[in-house]
C-alpha cells in the first residue's frame, strides 16, 4: 500500500506501475517502459541542441505522428470532441518547439552565410 501512495504522490500519470503484488523488477520494468518516450525527447533535444535543424524536423514529425494516432482513434471509434483537445495540448507544443527550432536554424544559418548585396 505504500509503494501505491508513493507512486500516486511521484506522478500520477504512471502510478498503475505501483500495485500490490508487484515485484521490484516488475516495477523497475514498468518505470522503464513508461518513460522510453521522455528518454527518446531527451536523446533528441540533445542532439538539436547543437543541430537546431534535428529538433525542427523531429518535434514536427512528432506532432505529426501524434495526430495520426489520434485520428486513427476518430476514424476507428466514435468521435468526441475532447479529442481535438489532445492534439492541441499535445501536438500544439511539438509544433511549436518544431517552430522555434526552426527559426533559431535560419538566423544562425543567415549569420553564417549573409546574402551579398
Amino acid at each position: 500500500m505504500v509503494a501505491k501512495d508513493t507512486g500516486d504522490i511521484v506522478c500520477p500519470f504512471f502510478s498503475d506501475v505501483f500495485e500490490e503484488g508487484k515485484s521490484f523488477g516488475q516495477i523497475v520494468g514498468g518505470l522503464f517502459m513508461h518513460n522510453i518516450p521522455v528518454m527518446v525527447l531527451a536523446v533528441i533535444l540533445a542532439v538539436a541542441w547543437k543541430r537546431e535543424i534535428v529538433g525542427a524536423i523531429a518535434f514536427f514529425f512528432g506532432g505529426i505522428l501524434y495526430v495520426g494516432f489520434v485520428l486513427e482513434s476518430i476514424f476507428a471509434n466514435e468521435f468526441e470532441w475532447y479529442m481535438i483537445s489532445w492534439i492541441i495540448i499535445i501536438a500544439g507544443p511539438a509544433f511549436l518547439t518544431s517552430a522555434l527550432f526552426w527559426l533559431n536554424w535560419r538566423k544562425k544559418r543567415k549569420k553564417d552565410f549573409p546574402s551579398k548585396k
